[in-house]
């Protein structure tokens, strides 16, 4: 089994900056992608950022440009710096890890945006 546990979420005023962690711990060599989704009040979960242990990225286009996901593998834990944080980012972000056969989630951090 893996575990994820997240920190790092919060209030924030609009154009502001927050960085999340998710911190992996038991069989870990089983975990390919880390990365990180979103849900917000009344829509579906939404992929934000995700990083291969290759080190390849990829954004959702909303977050482009203002999101960071940098991953440390000696600590398996991955990282999304958030910046110019925009009401619209308001949501429960869920760190994910995917293994071959299955794939891994945490208890999820809020995170809101004030405008």
């Amino acid at each position: 089994q893996v575990q994820l546990v997240e920190s790092g979420g919060g209030l924030v005023q609009a154009g502001g900056s927050l960085r999340l962690s998710c911190a992996a711990s038991g069989k870990t060599f089983r975990i390919n992608t880390m990365g990180w989704y979103r849900q917000a009040p009344g829509k579906q979960r939404e992929l934000v950022a995700a990083t291969s242990d290759g080190g390849s990225t990829n954004y959702a286009d909303s977050v482009k440009g203002r999101f960071t996901i940098s991953r440390d593998n000696a600590k398996n834990t991955v990282y999304l710096q958030m910046s110019s944080l925009k009401p619209e980012d308001t949501a429960v972000y869920t760190c994910n890890a995917k293994g071959v056969i299955r794939a891994y989630w945490g208890q999820g951090t809020q995170v809101t945006v004030s405008s």
